[in-house]
């Protein structure tokens, strides 16, 4: 098969002349790459536009070696610099993934190319304005899945603590339940009338009560030891056993001596032994069920957070946003960041802020990436501040704020760029802030920096309608 058929075998070239593909051939170069060479490196000048004859290009993440594959080229792609392009060079390498034929033409044969060809010109800007499209969308999800994953690692640390606490109340619970058997036998053996009965009830409860409405006693180390050992004295008086045991949960809700002798005054010394015991193996129970509903709305709350971040069980278009919902979620799912630096975060939300029409999925991206940045860019112990307010009636403006080192005054008019980042290889894709911007823009809105040394402001402005 000689090149023109070749070229004719392309389907976007079949309206192009042939007299239009052979002035290619007839400038191009006919080049054979050999199995996994290396036809462009990272950021090396991509000065070819190459038609794919026969073969297969990798486009990945390899420096010096193989990387994570991004695209593939199969045969009759067409790739590489083309007409009107502002395309300088990749970030990525250009690998034969097999033996790979191409017909490669300088960029310096593309004025020419754009005035003789009409028709071969056409396509070809076709194929740039399809490869933008495909490319913004590729980078678009390519930075939510980086969002998800610097997400995923605090909230698998985040999951972990209140799973870890329903596992072990939950063998605690089973294993205290075994023991109840005999705690019924000695309830059994106690001569207790109803009023009496409904004595220790109403103690029981109220304390249960005041545990739930109010959470544990903040005790000192001290405080709480000094009331056990007045617990433990007061029963050991009273002739009850285990008193060393028993005296602990009774302190946890609440429990005092005048409690005790109130209680005592109520069912006389000779049920005290079994109704403190009963007390006290119910008090345990109630404190085991209630780490597990502490610990499984803490998971409810953090799935909820993710499910709302994600948007997983809603459509895809424009809606009413209440912007302080998505930077309250995002800032679940980067809790264990915040907390590792021990970062100082103000938010400062009204409740009646006016929501924004847009999409809840990208704007959560954008409260994602300037909040993970500023997180980032702090030491240890650093300070946020996020805010949003009304600007006029038909605007909300969000500022994030953090006291870092601030974005040096050379780079700041880089940062929005694709590609641009000052982080380590490794962590940033550099994608962060052309994704805000874009989806900033996409919302009709705009985004403004400002640093120095100690304060850099990040201010997001968007319109209610």
């Amino acid at each position: 098969m000689n090149l023109l058929e070749n070229l004719r075998s392309f389907p976007a070239f079949e309206q192009v002349p042939d007299e239009q593909l052979q002035w290619y051939i007839d400038r191009a170069e006919d080049v054979t790459f050999p199995k996994e060479s290396v036809i462009y490196k990272p950021n090396e000048t991509v000065d070819y536009m190459i038609f794919l004859l026969d073969g297969r290009i990798r486009v990945d993440t390899g420096a010096n070696g193989s990387g994570e594959e991004i695209i593939l080229y199969d045969m009759y792609s067409i790739l590489g610099v083309l007409p009107f392009s502002r395309m300088k060079s990749i970030p990525n390498r250009l690998v034969a993934e097999k033996e790979t034929r191409v017909l490669r033409l300088h960029r310096k044969h593309l004025p020419e190319l754009i005035r003789a060809c009409y028709e071969l010109t056409e396509v070809l800007v076709h194929q740039m304005a399809t490869r933008i499209r495909d490319f913004t969308k590729m980078t678009q999800q390519t930075e939510k899945m980086a969002s998800l994953g610097r997400l995923s690692a605090g909230l698998a640390h985040e999951l972990n603590n209140p799973v870890a606490a329903v596992v072990r109340s939950a063998d605690t619970l089973k294993t205290h339940l075994r023991a109840t058997p005999e705690a019924f036998k000695t309830v059994m053996r106690l001569n207790l009338s109803d009023e009496q009965v409904d004595s220790v009830q109403e103690v029981f409860f109220s304390k249960v009560d005041q545990q739930v409405a109010n959470g544990a006693q903040q005790l000192t180390l001290l405080e709480r030891s000094s009331r056990e050992d007045d617990l433990t004295d007061w029963l050991d008086d009273h002739g009850v056993d285990d008193c060393m045991d028993l005296a602990g949960p009774l302190v946890e809700y609440g429990f005092s001596m005048d409690d005790l002798d109130w209680l005592l005054e109520k069912i006389g010394h000779e049920n005290l032994a079994g109704v403190t015991n009963w007390l006290v193996n119910n008090l345990v129970t109630e404190k085991l069920v209630l780490d597990i509903s502490e610990a499984s709305k803490r998971i409810s709350t953090l799935v909820g957070s993710i499910k709302n971040y994600t948007h997983m069980d809603r459509g895809v278009g424009k809606e009413q946003v209440r912007l302080g919902d998505g930077i309250r979620n995002t800032l679940t799912l980067l809790a264990h960041k915040v907390k590792s630096k021990h970062i100082d975060l103000t938010l400062t939300i009204p409740d009646d802020l006016p929501p924004v029409c847009g999409w809840p999925g990208e704007l959560n991206q954008v409260w994602t990436n300037l909040i993970d940045n500023a997180i980032d860019a702090l030491p240890d112990g650093g300070k946020i501040e996020i805010s949003s307010e009304p600007d006029g009636s038909e605007f909300i403006l969000t500022k994030v704020i953090d006291n870092g080192p601030g974005v040096p005054a050379d780079i700041q008019d880089k940062i929005f760029e694709p590609f641009f980042t000052t982080k380590e290889i490794g962590k940033g894709t550099g994608l962060g802030l052309d994704i805000v911007q874009g989806v900033v823009k996409h919302h009709n809105g705009s985004i403004k920096v400002k640093s120095k040394p100690g304060h850099t402001e990040f201010s997001v402005c968007l319109p209610v309608q």
